[in-house]
């Protein structure tokens, strides 16, 4: 994989605005990403899903651009253009031919400081909110699973609000809720630009410079730390709604890459997790679906790269004659395998080869890299880390992996939601019984 940091070029204006450039000239195109350090982990209860709703405010107009003119712009210009929200950020992106890249500054830089909200497009929008958390969370017994898995397994990290915020939340929030968190987080010393494409760096620096230069910075409050504390025994959810088959969800409390007591530590959860579930002969896949049979589909993941500690999660659907009981002890059974025996070098190396193949592929994508350097950045990461990643895994160990499944993936840090499917027509019938027991968290 050709080396990131090697074509990567940063510069730091003024204002506190980082600029991250990228050459990658295969085609006349370029991504350019605006990373604001803020997203549902920075926000507390009453206010949930407001860095949400102001995403979706952030295109309906500046004193200079009516509402829809921004996409209106981009497309007359042949771009397309979108944002998203997480936990730890919000980013807005537009991909154009490279010579269009100063509409795109314009319009972002007019943005950042200058929305109007008005509340006549605020009432309308957070009924669009209203309606998405609905459709992709209230009506997908699934979603719903794991919003309330969260709300229970971690008892302090703000990793428990929803993204899109609590519908209590919507219903209350005022105007004035935005116009407080847009003056206070959208601000050049809070957001990183990210340009990758067909563009030569000092031209995009003296672009920065024109449109974001003149933009002033705001004081920057230092967020509280509402660290997790450590917790003390399993912790377990029945999540009861209209669905067509049950549903298992567990999560294993684990450090990540900025909280981590070494760093090799969360490579090899990292890899762990690959082990489990790293393609069609991965042991979740080959032992539980293939082989015992009590699983229809099973998924593991863990991330990195995030700014507060996670989880390393595991979730399943049993086959119509399986039990949540049984599914559950099969899947624990597979967590306890990495603590007694260690992983073969074979099975290592074959992680390793997929995941550097991945990467590689990945680096295809424009779009994929600036997010990969957005990211890093934004989560308090050191953007170089994306060159380093490859080589980190390579290094990760048997011994490091049995370590870390000895030292995390342990019944203190672990917690289960199972979903007890009601019927779809709303007719009662007899529950089936949750794993492990069916008292709450």
């Amino acid at each position: 994989m050709a080396p990131l940091q090697a074509e990567v070029h940063e510069r730091l204006l003024e204002n506190g605005m980082k600029v991250i450039v990228k050459e990658d000239h295969r085609a006349p195109i370029a991504v350019t990403q605006v990373w604001y350090k803020v997203g549902s982990s920075y926000e507390h209860g009453g206010i949930t899903g407001v860095s949400h709703v102001l995403e979706h405010m952030m295109f309906k107009g500046t004193e200079r651009h009516p509402p829809g003119e921004f996409s209106r712009i981009i497309a007359a210009n042949g771009g397309q253009e979108n944002a998203f929200t997480g936990r730890d950020y919000t980013a807005y992106f537009q991909t154009l031919a490279s010579d269009r890249l100063p509409v795109a500054f314009e319009l972002e830089a007019d943005r950042m400081r200058n929305l109007t909200l008005p509340e006549a497009e605020f009432l309308k929008e957070v009924e669009v909110v209203k309606e998405e958390r609905r459709m992709r969370t209230e009506d997908k017994p699934q979603s719903l699973t794991y919003e309330q898995f969260n709300a229970t397994a971690y008892q302090a990290s703000p990793y428990r609000i929803p993204v899109i915020g609590w519908m209590s939340d919507l219903e209350a929030m005022q105007i004035d809720d935005l116009h407080a968190w847009y003056r206070q987080w959208y601000a050049p010393n809070n957001a990183t630009l990210v340009v990758v494409g067909d563009v030569q760096p000092e031209a995009i620096f003296a672009l920065a410079e024109q449109h974001f230069g003149p933009l002033k910075p705001e004081q920057i409050r230092p967020l509280k730390p509402r660290s997790e504390p450590p917790q003390r025994g399993i912790k377990r959810l029945q999540v009861k709604a209209p669905a067509r088959q049950p549903y298992i969800l567990m999560g294993y409390k684990t450090p990540v890459l900025a909280s981590a007591e070494d760093a090799w530590e969360a490579y090899a959860l990292e890899m762990l997790a690959h082990v489990l579930d790293g393609g069609s002969s991965a042991r979740l896949e080959r032992n539980l679906v293939r082989g015992s049979k009590v699983a229809a589909s099973v998924d593991a993941s863990y991330s990195a790269f995030s700014r507060l500690s996670g989880m390393l999660m595991l979730d399943a659907t049993p086959t119509p004659d399986g039990s949540l009981e049984t599914l559950e002890q099969q899947l624990r059974a597979e967590v306890e395998r990495f603590k007694s025996e260690r992983v073969s070098e074979a099975e290592l190396e074959r992680v390793r080869n997929q995941l550097i193949a991945g990467k590689v592929y990945e680096q295809d994508s424009i779009f994929y890299q600036a997010m990969l350097l957005g990211q890093l950045e934004t989560v308090g990461l050191d953007w170089r880390l994306g060159d380093e990643y490859v080589a980190r895994l390579r290094e990760v160990t048997a011994e490091q992996v049995q370590q870390v499944a000895q030292k995390y993936l342990i019944d203190d840090n672990l917690s289960v939601a199972v979903l007890d499917p009601l019927p779809l027509d709303g007719k009662q019938r007899r529950p089936r019984a949750a794993a492990g027991g069916r008292h709450g968290g």
